[in-house]
């Protein structure tokens, strides 16, 4: 099991920044791709950035490339989601999940483990 606990939510103005930060516990952090996925109200599930196990790859969804930078600390294991230029299209629920393979995946359907999730709202 991987216990996974989301921070850093909150509420920002359009062009703001935040840093999401996704602390996990259990099993060897390393042996985990991990990703960035959110939800909005009324809408679905949706990929936002994953990064590999050992941070050598990382990938993310056409709306925030640019804007978001994933990373990870293996040491600390934690991931992180550094967003900048937030835009009030950006307000969601951000979950953080784990995947136990080496490699990222922008399918929720491929992670076997998930936090609870942070608010992020950004206001116009």
């Amino acid at each position: 099991q991987v216990q996974l606990v989301e921070s850093g939510g909150g509420l920002v103005q359009a062009g703001g920044s935040l840093r999401l930060s996704c602390a996990a516990s259990g099993r060897t952090f390393s042996n985990y791709a991990m990703g960035w996925f959110r939800q909005a109200p009324g809408k679905e599930r949706e990929f936002v950035a994953t990064i590999s196990r050992r941070g050598g790859s990382t990938y993310y969804a056409d709306s925030v490339k640019g804007r978001f930078t994933i990373s990870r600390d293996n040491a600390k294991n934690t991931v992180y989601l550094q967003m900048n230029s937030l835009k009030p299209e950006d307000t969601a629920v951000y979950y953080c999940a784990a995947r136990q393979s080496p490699n990222p995946s922008d399918s929720g359907f491929r992670y076997d483990y998930w936090g609870q999730g942070t608010q992020v709202t950004v206001s116009s």
